[in-house]
């Protein structure tokens, strides 16, 4: 079975219906998401003022796998810092290609500057 982790980006395209939503709807029965990009997801949709019930609401239905956040993910997200630093790429984006990266899957992402990434996984933008 094929393995899709998503960015916060991508989950947030789906929830919001932005552009490249279809394509993580249609990856959706396979995906997983870093517990680190689900706090994301969770602060940005509390910062546009979404209940936690709202929240819950959207996110459960979608039976998404929640991948821990262990500590060989914790170094490889540190290691990355330095060969990722010229693209701008948050704590957060490194911890989702460090888990991609250690569990053998793809990523689904809306952030473009992503495709400059070259650590082994494969990256798929939805935009």
């Amino acid at each position: 079975m094929r393995k899709i982790l998503l960015d916060a980006s991508a989950l947030l395209a789906l929830l919001q219906h932005e552009p490249g939503a279809e394509q993580v709807a249609a990856e959706i029965e396979y995906a997983a998401i870093s517990i680190i990009n689900l706090a994301e997801v969770v602060t940005k949709l509390f910062d546009t003022e979404v209940s936690e019930e709202a929240i819950q609401k959207a996110l459960i239905p979608l039976n998404l796998t929640i991948v821990p956040f262990d500590e060989q993910m914790a170094y490889e997200t540190g290691r990355l810092r330095t060969s990722t630093r010229q693209l701008g790429l948050s704590l957060g984006d490194r911890a989702c290609l460090a888990t991609a990266k250690i569990q053998g899957a793809s990523i689904l992402t809306a952030d473009r500057v992503w495709l400059q990434v070259n650590i082994g996984v494969d990256i798929k933008c939805i935009r």
